[in-house]
């Protein structure tokens, strides 16, 4: 990808080498702290009052250095998320009929807060309708190219593009008719449902990269396949089979190599959200 020339988002929190420590914050605590930073208190002296009392969570700062290469990593990430902002600014609202308002996208290092809970590196990269964020440990990257084969900075820019996918999903409404319909379902149904919403956001990645490439002719030979091969690498046959030794299709949440493919492959081709109607046969 050519990317070194293109515009950086300011919507990324860099929260990497900050460790959440503790359990709990008390009530009276966040109280304190929410009058103390109205008052114009030191952002320390907030932070001590949300930790003390020895029942608090506190910000650890991991003292590993963070290396060049890292660095670099965090400005590809900033060009891949302004472009999801220009083309879904551009392009929503000709598809869903209403304005485009963009993520935050947050780095952080082994583990984070969010709206959504505690979450570990290890669940990878998420997205959290609850507070419009992508959250996004960088290590992944290394474990796509070194677990899945899938190396390369459209695979990279792909793994961004489907989370941004998933806040299309939640802006559209789809987020929230797919929750409660998951609630009436069956565990099979519901998984089901699930696949369905994790290839519409496959497709709607796909349908990112054909308007990117549009508008700035980002792509690069090879480019696509390396896309192409981050869609098949973290697909639940694939990950199942790697880690069972078997597949079982009626629990696959985010869908097959096959589906992930094809549905990225639709967007990619096409350029139009229309063509990501995972639901087809149901009345979401």
């Amino acid at each position: 990808m050519k990317w070194e020339s293109e515009r950086r988002s300011d919507n990324v929190e860099d929260r990497r080498g900050l460790s959440l420590r503790g359990g709990a914050i008390g009530g009276g605590a966040v109280v304190v702290a929410v009058i103390a930073a109205l008052l114009g208190a030191p952002e320390g002296l907030v932070r001590q009052i949300l930790g003390g009392g020895g029942d608090g969570v506190t910000q650890v700062q991991d003292p590993r250095p963070r290396g060049a290469a890292e660095d670099q990593r965090a400005d590809f990430v900033k060009v891949v998320l302004a472009s999801t902002e220009d083309v879904w600014t551009a392009v929503l609202p000709e598809s869903g009929g209403r304005p485009y308002t963009p993520p935050r996208l947050v780095l952080f290092t082994d583990e984070v807060q969010s709206a959504c809970g505690m979450n570990s590196a290890a669940v990878g990269p998420f997205y959290c309708p609850a507070d419009r964020r992508v959250y996004l440990d960088l290590g992944f990257f290394a474990e796509l190219a070194r677990r899945f084969g899938a190396p390369g900075d459209f695979a990279q820019a792909y793994v961004v593009a489907h989370e941004v996918g998933h806040h299309v999903q939640n802006l559209l409404g789809i987020s929230d008719r797919v929750q409660a319909a998951r609630s009436r379902m069956s565990e099979a149904a519901a998984n089901h449902i699930s696949v369905e919403t994790e290839l519409q956001a496959d497709c709607l990645a796909g349908v990112l990269a054909f308007h990117a490439n549009q508008t700035r002719h980002l792509l690069e030979a090879g480019d696509v396949e390396e896309g192409l091969r981050a869609a098949s690498a973290i697909g639940d046959d694939r990950l199942q089979k790697e880690a069972r030794g078997r597949v079982v299709p009626e629990s696959f949440t985010h869908g097959s190599s096959a589906q992930r493919v094809h549905w990225f492959e639709r967007g990619l081709s096409t350029g139009l959200v229309k063509e990501c109607d995972t639901f087809a046969t149901r009345n979401l």
